[in-house]
């Protein structure tokens, strides 16, 4: 049997404003509508409320939120998608309102845009900084239009990220951001990071060092620069060799021999390494120069210096000339061989320490030219008169593994004679000539070796272009 009160009104009864239905623990059920302007919080705050035709949710100050596993739908979006945090890896399809976080490391692939209504939005950002390795494509559905051309896009940029909207038939898929650059926080590693520019220059890896020639003109390109005393590298600098001088013509000069070894990259160096440290203090782009090698002598101009050979704070002088003319060789990183009873030019110019070369050697009394100073050694010294004068040796050059095996560079070029020719010193300096018919002998390619002297005006007269230089540097990276 159901019983049933009518009333028109409950009213409390107290004056304190507050009306009870039911008991503590009861479930009171409300059938039919249940008609409100403001449906009130326990401390008094609209929960909902209405004014005319709009309804407020909340009052000032709250924050709405909705129920764990609840959703909403009919609110529409604000121009933002929602980015969801597993990478993609593969070809897939969008949905309208997200956003995908893509991962070309492993190869490139396509997202295909959903099929277009107007304030569709999809956003696309580069994971793992590939897109410039391996580009993402991006293709409208059908015969849809991105950017109002039917076709797919390609996003290849470093870092990209793109957000898309579409608008109309005409258009289609709208592009609204591109951010053509990532900004990523920069982790110093214990080691040193770095790449090689210039087309002849190399990176190599010797254990856990990487070694990094340069054969012509280029950058080391840092990226990371190390902690501590892996940021000192090693490094040995050659400059240019002199050019040889003609008609029994003193021998060229090597070109300055500069070397230092890390405590952290040990190796067999040679015996004149030292001097000043370099230590790599930032992420930079440093530049190196390599010397060309003076040119030789070829009447009646003489040879010419080598050129100067940098990297960071070091710099090895190039080479000095093999003289002709009754004079001295000139000076440099290794002194040019004299003439004629002439000095040498002198080494080690300007000065360094420990010495970037040697003097070279004095001429004979007549048709013999001296040899150019080494790194190692002073140039050797003409003797004789024609026709059996000996042009001088060149002084030796020095011997380094800094590459990982033992290479001899930086030798003096030999002084030409009328008699025997004084042959080039170790380490790629070019030989002097014979008469009637032997050349004289250019210096070594990225020895810096000195260029040797010509023979007598009635035979191979010319004198010969020293060496190019050469700039290793050596760093741990492990």
């Amino acid at each position: 049997m159901t019983s049933e009160i009518k009333v028109n009104r409950i009213t409390p009864i107290t004056d304190c404003g507050t009306t009870t239905i039911g008991e503590s623990g009861d479930s009171v059920q409300i059938e039919g509508n249940l008609k409100s302007n403001a449906l009130k919080a326990t401390d008094g705050g609209s929960i909902i409320s209405q004014s005319g035709t709009t309804i407020t949710l909340g009052a000032s100050g709250d924050t709405i939120a909705l129920a764990s596993g609840a959703s909403q739908t009919g609110f529409g979006r604000t121009g933002t998608v929602d980015w969801q945090t597993t990478p993609k890896t593969a070809t897939f399809t969008a949905v309208s309102g997200e956003g995908y976080f893509c991962n070309t490391s492993g190869g490139a692939f396509t997202v295909n845009l959903p099929a277009g209504s107007a304030g569709a939005i999809v956003s696309v950002a580069d994971y793992t900084r590939t897109f410039q390795t391996n580009a993402l494509t991006v293709s409208p559905n059908g015969t849809e239009k991105l950017g109002g051309v039917a076709a797919a896009a390609t996003l290849n940029t470093e870092g990209q990220s793109v957000t898309f909207v579409y608008v109309d038939a005409t258009e289609g898929w709208i592009n609204v951001q591109d951010s053509t650059s990532a900004v990523q926080g920069r982790v110093v590693t214990p080691f040193i990071i770095a790449t090689v520019t210039g087309a002849c220059n190399t990176l190599a890896t010797s254990g856990d060092c990487k070694i990094a020639t340069f054969t012509g003109p280029g950058s080391l390109c840092v990226t990371n620069e190390g902690t501590g005393s892996n940021q000192i590298v090693s490094h040995m600098v050659i400059a240019g060799g002199g050019g040889g001088g003609h008609d029994d013509g003193g021998g060229g000069g090597a070109g300055g021999f500069r070397e230092n070894e890390s405590p952290v990259t040990p190796y067999t160096a040679s015996p004149i390494k030292g001097g000043t440290a370099v230590t790599i203090s930032s992420a930079s782009s440093i530049p190196i120069t390599v010397g060309a090698g003076g040119a030789g002598g070829i009447p009646p101009s003489g040879g010419a210096n080598g050129s100067n050979s940098i990297f960071s704070t070091i710099t090895s002088a190039g080479g000095g000339f093999g003289e002709r003319g009754e004079g001295s060789g000139g000076p440099g990183g290794s002194g040019g061989g004299g003439d004629a009873g002439s000095g040498g030019g002198t080494g080690n110019t300007p000065p360094v320490s420990p010495a970037q070369g040697r003097d070279g050697g004095t001429g004979g009394t007549g048709n013999a030219g001296a040899g150019g100073g080494g790194a190692g050694a002073v140039g050797g010294n003409g003797s004789g008169s024609a026709p059996s004068s000996t042009g001088g040796p060149g002084g030796a050059g020095v011997a380094t593994s800094i590459t990982g095996s033992p290479v001899t560079r930086a030798g003096g070029g030999g002084g030409g004679a009328f008699g025997t020719r004084g042959s080039g010193g170790s380490g790629g300096g070019g030989c002097g000539a014979v008469y009637p018919s032997t050349q004289a002998t250019a210096g070594t390619v990225n020895t810096g070796g000195g260029g040797g002297g010509g023979s007598t005006n009635t035979g191979p007269r010319d004198g010969k272009s020293g060496g190019s230089g050469i700039v290793v540097i050596r760093y741990k990276f492990q």
